[in-house]
């Protein structure tokens, strides 16, 4: 069993339009709305695999009882946790190029009471999960040291710990030892504070936040692949990919493929790769389901191109 944590989870709404212009009235070609926030999609996606999941998320008002209502329909289980706050709605626009225009509302902010709250929802399942995903941004109210201070009480019940957030959150966090970070290119430069421009220089940079205390980083690039730096050494996947759809949820379809996957070695690394692969392929923020992988078409390998330059360099 997969257990999810997404402090800030959102109401997802996506319209597929010709194209964006700014001051028209645009008509959709396609609409979806869909529950919302990283450790929500690692859920989603462990779910559309045929796996077990438990998702822990902070709900209020009209949209959070959507969101549940969402969730159990796809499958998954939901241990909610009552807030005061309604929780926040998220709007996508995509247009056929794959252009994604994103607009996304700060959400409720939640009491130290609330706070408390998620983290006992977390343990009184967290015996039972093979991994536990904390995921996405922090909500206000909830400071930079609320992941570490939720690694380290997850660590003391046994439990492995996959970490996708960014800035203080995450730096704070590497300090309790996650053994999983999943951050993007962006994510990572920031943490390392240096400009990225190739896959060596991500490489450089995962192993830093290893040095920081993480068990294991899996970076993921975007069109340029994954990589995968622990212990073992550096992994490097790729899958071409015909046309983007949209990307939203992709990185969390990664690391569902890769936690379902064992969360270690190539063959976890092939699984992230394939899921996201199949992600960007769907509209909105849909998940992969088996059907959707092609394992044939990934390819993971030690041979690590560290002079490949990003198709998008991190410059600042």
């Amino acid at each position: 069993m997969i257990l999810t944590v997404t402090p800030n989870p959102s109401l997802d709404r996506t319209y597929e339009v010709p194209a964006l212009t700014r001051g028209d009235v645009l008509r959709a070609t396609g609409e979806r709305v869909d529950p919302g926030g990283k450790g929500v999609n690692v859920s989603r996606a462990v779910a559309a695999a045929g796996h077990r999941t438990v998702a822990v998320v902070p709900l209020g008002g009209a949209p959070g009882a959507l969101v549940a209502d969402l969730l159990a329909g796809q499958g998954i289980e939901v241990a909610p946790v009552p807030v005061a706050g309604a929780t926040r709605s998220n709007i996508a626009i995509a247009e056929p190029d794959g252009t994604l225009t994103k607009i996304n509302a700060p959400g409720p902010e939640l009491s130290a009471a609330e706070a408390l709250a998620i983290v006992s929802a977390v343990g009184a399942y967290s015996a039972r999960a093979d991994w536990i995903a904390c995921c996405g941004s922090l909500p206000r109210g909830l400071g930079p040291q609320w992941y570490a201070e939720l690694v380290t009480r997850a660590h003391g019940c046994g439990s492995r710990i996959a970490l996708d957030t960014s800035g203080p959150s995450l730096l704070a966090a590497l300090r309790a030892r996650p053994d999983v970070v999943k951050p993007n290119a962006e994510e990572l430069a920031e943490a390392v504070g240096r400009p990225l421009a190739t896959v060596g220089d991500v490489a450089e940079a995962a192993e830093e936040l290893r040095r920081a205390g993480a068990g294991a980083v899996l970076a993921s690039l975007g069109a340029d692949g994954q990589l995968l730096v622990d212990g073992d050494g550096v992994l490097y996947g790729h899958a071409a990919v015909a046309a983007v759809r949209s990307d939203v949820g992709a990185g969390d379809a990664s690391l569902a493929g890769f936690l379902a996957a064992g969360g270690r070695g190539p063959a976890a690394l092939a699984a992230a790769v394939a899921h996201g692969a199949a992600a960007v392929q769907l509209p909105g923020s849909e998940m992969p389901a088996p059907a959707d992988l092609d394992p044939a078409a990934v390819t993971v390998t030690a041979d690590v191109p560290l002079d490949r330059g990003l198709t998008e360099p991190v410059t600042k």
